[in-house]
């Protein structure tokens, strides 16, 4: 490129930006996907994104309702057993 030869950069800086916010808490200054709201970054790209559904919770079950009823009677017999080991032991 010459050096005497200025860029014409009005365009691209007029463009919409990203309007995601990063992690530094401030907002993202990539140009925004034409007719989107989002840089290629954060989704505006086709195939972008998270999968829908939080598939990760579902791969071990320790979170499901039977699995949390299932812990809270354990830890109701676990206490039950404790107090009637303080009854036959009193010291």
């Amino acid at each position: 490129m010459s050096a005497d030869r200025t860029r014409n950069t009005r365009a691209m800086a007029a463009s919409p930006r990203c309007g995601a916010g990063t992690r530094g808490g401030l907002a993202c200054r990539a140009p925004a996907v034409r007719g989107k709201l989002r840089c290629r970054m954060h989704g505006g790209a086709a195939g972008s994104g998270a999968p829908w559904g939080n598939r990760n919770a579902q791969k071990h079950g320790a979170f499901t309702q039977e699995r949390i009823a299932e812990r809270r009677t354990i830890r109701e017999l676990l206490d039950e057993a404790g107090k009637l080991l303080g009854e036959l032991d009193p010291d």
